[in-house]
């Protein structure tokens, strides 16, 4: 009799959940990088399958570009130097949906627990930090239709863009990278608090101060001294600091203006990686 076919990778990546003994005794980055990408592969299936959240995440940026945007353009009451108030907003309102796509990214983990899948990652030989960046850069993912959003609509509305292809793969690179450490800060909310409501209740007033807190939709000088201090912590304030150097025309696009926002997110989300990969297992306990 034939033996049976062996079980194939999980859409040609290798499956997390099904590590063989030779794979698991591979070299260590090897295994790291083929883990996360199998992550973020399962999550892209998943989002293929149901992309009506997409949708509705457009919903928000929309209104407040259309509302609140327009209605502080024309009051002028805020300084924003050689850009109109809507150029100055667009990048902000881009971070604040990445923001607000991430920090809900988290949830999903609380159901894959509920299913069983969550114990089968722990019990495999997959690295724990693999399976958390690979959950982090799905929230990237996710988020980067926000910037066909926002910069679709921000331009209709009269807003003028430099869309060069370096500033765009700049843009891309930053998006992600703000996705990655909100969406890792979910999971680490999603693994100490375990349910749904919790979580969900402690999302929500988080998003709020991380907004307010951060440059998205005033200069940082218009703040008082202690906001300004807690927004130099804040990993919003740098990539709308990024988003704006590189989105607006006329912006600051030196070498280490850049190096500097990328820099910042990077180390925060290895920090917040290294974290969460330590309470995950908390997450079925």
């Amino acid at each position: 009799m034939n033996s049976p076919a062996p079980a194939k990778p999980l859409n040609g990546w290798a499956d997390p959940l099904r590590f063989s003994p030779a794979k698991s005794e591979s070299p260590a980055v090897v295994r790291f990088v083929t883990c996360t990408l199998a992550v973020l592969e399962r999550e892209a299936h998943k989002l293929r399958q149901d992309p009506t959240d997409l949708v509705t995440r457009a919903i928000q940026p929309a209104l407040w570009l259309l509302l609140f945007g327009q209605v502080f353009a024309r009051t002028h009451a805020i300084p924003t130097g050689n850009w109109s108030y809507l150029e100055f907003l667009a990048p902000g309102i881009l971070a604040q949906s990445v923001l607000f796509v991430a920090i809900f990214n988290g949830i999903s983990v609380i159901s894959e627990r509920d299913l069983g899948i969550v114990h089968k990652f722990l019990a495999s030989p997959s690295p724990r930090s693999a399976l958390v960046l690979g959950k982090a850069l799905s929230g990237g993912l996710r988020s980067l239709t926000q910037v066909v959003v926002v910069v679709g609509l921000a331009t209709l509305l009269g807003v003028r863009f430099d869309l060069s292809f370096f500033h765009v793969a700049g843009v891309v690179a930053l998006v992600v990278l703000g996705a990655a450490v909100f969406s890792t800060f979910s999971l680490l909310i999603a693994s100490l608090v375990k349910t749904r409501e919790r979580f969900m209740g402690i999302g929500q007033v988080m998003t709020m101060p991380l907004f307010f807190a951060s440059s998205a939709i005033y200069p940082i000088s218009l703040m008082p001294g202690w906001l300004q201090v807690v927004s130099r912590f804040n990993p919003l304030t740098y990539q709308v600091d990024g988003l704006r150097r590189l989105l607006l025309q006329g912006g600051d696009v030196s070498a280490g203006a850049i190096a500097l926002d990328g820099g910042v997110l990077t180390i925060a989300l290895c920090g917040l990686v290294a974290l969460c990969a330590r309470v995950y297992p908390n997450l079925v306990r």
